[in-house]
């Protein structure tokens, strides 16, 4: 359904990424990878979300990298310079999108949520964020900056995005005022990943009726 495209960054540089449009005026969705890179499962999310009316961009963030192996992905993670993917990459998806959409949402899973907790706090385009399974260091993202209306999904069985860290979240966005709605699911990490060993099929259906809901009330 949708076609790779190059985007501009706000410092003038490009950026490819996977465009799945609904329609002009419909409103947009930047669709953020997990580790693994821009792959097809991440672009079947776009096309999800363009089925729905929705017009969505993945960014390549890896620059054409891809992996299916845990070690070389977390390698991957770990080299991604987090600042400049959210300032420059996911701000001009939004931008990009802006315009053939009035207002756009950010989402993503384990990294890609961890950066839409970031992009939550840093990019102004931004008018809600739904946030699977991740969360960023403090230092870098403090989620009690998040400015717009945040929904996160978590795994009460996952020990990266731990049940802990979901509760210390969860106080700070209290304290802090921030609109937020979270929900927990007896599942493992990656539970909303088809592809992945800890797919669980009506935890993930669940959270993405949750999300178009909350996106519907949000954005559209």
């Amino acid at each position: 359904m949708g076609t790779m495209i190059e985007f501009a960054r706000p410092d003038g540089g490009k950026t490819k990424g996977y465009l799945a449009t609904a329609g002009q005026g419909r409103p947009g969705v930047v669709v953020i990878q997990e580790w693994w890179g821009l792959n097809d499962q991440i672009c079947g999310v776009a096309d999800r979300f363009a089925r729905a009316g929705y017009n969505a961009l993945a960014p390549d963030l890896y620059k054409g990298r891809l992996t299916t192996e845990p070690d070389e992905a977390n390698h991957l993670m770990t080299g991604l310079d987090f600042a400049d993917a959210t300032h420059q990459d996911l701000r001009g998806a939004a931008q990009h999108l802006q315009a053939q959409s009035d207002r756009v949402a950010v989402m993503g899973y384990c990294m890609g949520g961890a950066l839409t907790i970031a992009a939550a706090v840093h990019v102004p385009e931004f008018a809600a964020g739904v946030c699977f399974y991740g969360i960023p260091p403090k230092a870098f993202a403090d989620p009690a900056k998040v400015r717009i209306p945040l929904q996160g999904h978590f795994a009460n069985k996952d020990d990266w995005c731990t049940p802990d860290a979901v509760d210390d979240l969860e106080r700070t966005l209290k304290s802090a005022g921030v609109r937020h709605e979270i929900y927990r699911y007896d599942a493992a990490h990656a539970f909303a990943n088809e592809r992945s060993a800890a797919y669980d099929v009506g935890c993930a259906n669940q959270a993405w009726e949750r999300m178009a809901a909350f996106l519907g009330a949000q954005i559209a």
